[in-house]
């Protein structure tokens, strides 16, 4: 196949156009362009263009790759999932985001602990948060050392039912509504059991 024409993109900076003598248009980088030795009138051969073909998917996907993450964090397996989303093959999403995670751009480990404070300072269980890793991909070896960034259940549980009850816990509907909806926020019955102790407790001593 015979390149009738080479360029560069004039949308994306140190990205080159390489017209085959069929229409068909590859996104190439200068990298590829010096180790193919690209250059205009240029005969490809099968194999040839095969492996230039593979080369530029697998860096237009590392390049999708780094745009994505450059505008919000993901976990490796949300990324991998996009990038297939958006038209890479597996292998192409696999290898961008291996790549992405060699140069420190995907960190597992740090999205976890992010998202365990995000999700704790909002008022948020263990339960909850550990669902919510699991939805994100992040693998469950990395679960319990991001969650030591969990503020104490206790003291959030505190905040949440004084700012719900208001001062009323001896309605049994009201105490059943407040539990439920504490559980619902991925609390351990035990702990709400013991909040809602703590909580009594201050309001017969007048510090509600």
């Amino acid at each position: 196949m015979r390149i009738a024409e080479l360029k560069k993109s004039e949308r994306k900076k140190g990205r080159l156009l390489v017209k085959l003598e069929d229409g068909d248009i590859l996104r190439v980088t200068e990298e590829e362009l010096l180790r193919f030795r690209l250059r205009e009138g240029m005969d490809l051969d099968g194999e040839t263009l095969e492996a230039l073909r593979s080369s530029a998917r697998s860096s237009a996907a590392k390049s999708q790759a780094a745009a994505i993450i450059g505008s919000r964090a993901l976990s490796k397996k949300e990324l991998t999932k996009r990038l297939v989303k958006k038209g890479s093959s597996q292998e192409d999403a696999r290898t961008a985001a291996d790549w992405l995670e060699d140069i420190g751009a995907v960190d597992d480990g740090a999205y976890a602990a992010s998202l365990v404070r995000h999700y704790g300072g909002r008022g948020y269980g263990p339960a909850r948060v550990r669902e919510e890793l699991r939805r994100r991909g992040v693998d469950r070896a990395l679960w319990e050392e991001a969650l030591e960034e969990m503020p104490d259940p206790a003291e959030i549980l505190d905040k949440l039912i004084q700012k719900r009850c208001r001062g009323d816990l001896s309605d049994p509907r009201e105490r059943r509504r407040t539990s439920d909806a504490l559980l619902r926020r991925g609390f351990a019955w035990r702990d709400v059991k013991a909040a809602m102790g703590r909580y009594a407790e201050m309001e017969e001593d007048g510090w509600e």
